[in-house]
């Protein structure tokens, strides 16, 4: 009696805590549809520069991660095993799914089809799926509606999703369609009594993932249940929508680092959650959300942003100094949610923050031949190595900063492969009457189908950008062709010219969608001009960075590197400046940049990499070196700048010509100066 007693009160108070979500505000009629569509992987095949980067990532950890990481390698969750069974695995896949297809690697996507097809083929009868749990492997039960309770945590099942999805886009596997429904009509009902929040917060803060993958399968199926589903798990999840909105959260978020409520701050939460108001807004066509995701980007950006680009993450959001950290994993999820919300909301100033992250922060976390991450890296970083640093989060073993393959929290090793996959995977989107959109820019070539009837088309796009102005694009078509071709005009661009078959053919200010529609003929040439002045922008502490088009410069220093071991996180290497850094820049270089600051510009040679030795731009400026700008603990801590934008305290009277390269090409820098005389 007492055990029948004691379940009744269980299932009471999981309905109590159930709140129902009304059918009523379920209406398939204001969905909205998305502007802009992916184009199926495989559609775009990288080139130049790009493509040796993915090259690099196939023969480094991307391609070979599984072989090298033993908790990948050894007795895999997701293949059956006792071995991982949480996120590591599915991030893993999140990047190396689409560099199988990008690169058209045969051996690489027989890899991950393995974990592809063990997924799918071992879904529970119930829409159940995921890693054997203790429960069934202990009792030989299987996971239903019965007893959900049994199942294990929906945090990692949301990262397989996407990989799954990214799958589909290549293949049109029907059994995508398939596994995703019964999932997704599991979830909805699961979730009535196993809450979102059962196993853990990380679910509960990272639900704008399941919810993108729902409404993503939505517009597939028109399946009015996913709708449903996909407004329950926001009803669980954080409210990150009304958060961003409502301005205390960040401003909250930038007074506080301590142990209160920090997955509230947690950078990688908050990178992911930057698509919830864009998500929000195509469920329900309330434009309130996309004034709730301008003004808390704005809000996190002015409170806790950093010159290349991303906010500071060393794990918590921690203020706008060049001192504080960014979590890899902070990078790469910023820049996905960049992606969705581009494609949702067709607004430029979401597209020149994806190119100022790509090619500023997500380069110069990892080493040459990406088999070693940093976790967090450091704005003004003037050495790599072993310490606490300014970080909310420094670690008893103080790894968190060198560059290692298991230095800092392994997610990241995991992660950081879905960065520049997906960058080039979005270097085209297709436009709602099926012409295309070129929104970021890259080398790739392009083959897919444009306009009323279908017809094939070929686009090469030829250019260095970003580290060019100008960027080609050549057509092949059997026929002329008719359809629409929208061009992005970067927001630091003051005007751009545009070129076909050598003839000007019209001129556009920065910040603008320019749509050119035309029948297009095979050979058509069209050129995009986007000139790059130097200038300058204002950082933390009144700090001064220089930049050129998307690019952010820090100052070029020497580098040693040193190779170390840790018994519990392996080897590592740290990196030290051989040369002086504290240097000012002097105020004629803020005053007036392009008279004062000298480019030099050289064609990309060779093999591409993100290193010194490969930096084709190179920036001249004058500084002085102030003597009391010194390391404390190895952080390099911004010097004192009065409103007036000038450094006070005592500077050499010697005035040096200084050399800035581009950010990402740096491992020790300065980017944010202390103005001086």
């Amino acid at each position: 009696m007492f055990k029948k007693l004691t379940i009744a009160l269980i299932i009471i108070d999981a309905l109590a805590s159930y709140k129902a979500v009304d059918n009523n505000t379920i209406k398939p009629d204001n969905f909205v549809k998305p502007l802009y569509t992916d184009l199926p992987l495989g559609s775009i095949h990288p080139t130049g520069w790009l493509h040796d980067q993915l090259e690099i990532m196939r023969d480094g950890t991307t391609g070979h991660l599984d072989e090298v990481y033993a908790k990948l390698k050894n007795d895999n969750g997701w293949l059956g095993g006792k071995g991982d069974g949480w996120e590591e695995t599915p991030y893993w896949l999140d990047g190396a799914v689409p560099l199988a297809y990008l690169l058209d690697d045969a051996t690489l996507k027989a890899k991950v089809l393995k974990y592809i097809n063990w997924t799918i083929d071992q879904q529970r009868p119930s829409g159940y799926f995921g890693p054997i749990t203790k429960a069934e492997r202990d009792s030989g039960i299987v996971i239903t509606l019965n007893n959900p309770d049994k199942g294990e945590d929906w945090w990692p099942k949301m990262v397989m999703l996407k990989a799954l999805q990214q799958y589909y886009t290549a293949t049109n596997d029907e059994r995508v369609i398939k596994f995703m429904t019964n999932y997704f009509h599991y979830e909805l009902e699961a979730l009535k009594t196993c809450r979102i929040n059962k196993w853990s917060d990380w679910a509960e803060s990272r639900g704008t993932e399941n919810i993108m993958v729902a409404q993503w399968l939505y517009e597939k199926t028109k399946d009015k249940r996913l709708l449903e589903l996909a407004a329950l798990l926001n009803q669980q999840c954080y409210p990150w929508s009304s958060w961003l909105g409502g301005r205390d959260w960040v401003i909250n978020a930038a007074a506080n680092q301590n142990d209160s409520d920090w997955m509230h701050r947690h950078g990688v939460n908050v990178a992911m959650a930057l698509k919830a108001p864009a998500l929000e807004y195509q469920r329900t066509h309330d434009s309130t959300y996309l004034k709730s995701l301008k003004t808390g980007f704005n809000d996190l950006m002015t409170l806790h942003g950093l010159p290349m680009g991303v906010f500071s993450a060393d794990e918590d959001l921690h203020g706008n100094l060049p001192t504080q950290g960014t979590e890899m994993c902070a990078v790469v999820e910023s820049m996905f949610s960049l992606e969705e919300i581009i494609a949702i909301t067709g607004d430029v100033h979401y597209m020149d923050a994806l190119e100022r992250i790509a090619f500023n922060a997500l380069p110069t976390q990892t080493t040459d031949d990406y088999n070693n991450k940093q976790y967090f890296q450091v704005a003004n970083q003037v050495e790599i190595a072993r310490g606490v640093f300014d970080f909310s989060l420094p670690f008893g073993r103080e790894m968190n900063n060198v560059l290692g393959m298991r230095s800092g929290y392994t997610c990241c090793l995991a992660n950081m492969h879905q960065g520049w996959t997906k960058y080039a995977q979005h270097l085209w989107y297709k436009t709602q009457n099926n012409g295309l959109a070129s929104l970021v820019y890259g080398p790739n070539r392009l083959t897919t189908t444009v306009g009323k009837n279908n017809a094939e088309i070929g686009i090469n796009e030829l250019t260095d950008y970003p580290f060019s102005d100008e960027i080609t694009f050549e057509v092949s078509a059997k026929n002329p062709t008719q359809f629409q071709w929208q061009l992005r005009i970067p927001s630091w661009c003051a005007e751009a010219t545009i070129f076909i078959n050598g003839k000007e053919i019209q001129r556009g200010k920065g910040g603008q969608l320019i749509s050119l529609n035309r029948s297009w003929n095979n050979n058509d040439k069209l050129v995009l001009k986007l000139p790059m002045q130097v200038s300058t922008s204002n950082w933390g502490r009144n700090s001064r960075a220089i930049e050129r088009g998307p690019l952010v410069y820090a100052l070029k220093l020497g580098e040693r590197w040193e190779k170390g071991n840790d018994k519990h996180e392996g080897d590592y290497f740290s990196v030290y400046p051989t040369g002086n850094w504290n240097y000012g820049l002097s105020a004629q270089n803020i005053t007036d940049p392009i008279k004062n600051l000298h480019v030099d510009v050289k064609p990309l040679n060779g093999k591409f990499v993100w290193n010194q030795q490969h930096a084709p731009i190179e920036i001249t400026a004058t500084g002085r070196q102030i003597p009391n700008w010194k390391l404390v603990d190895g952080v390099a801590y911004q010097p004192v700048t009065d409103r007036d934008g000038q450094y006070r305290g005592a500077v050499n009277d010697t005035l040096h010509n200084i050399t800035l390269i581009p950010y990402g090409f740096t491992k020790v820098r300065i980017v944010a100066f202390p103005v001086v005389k």
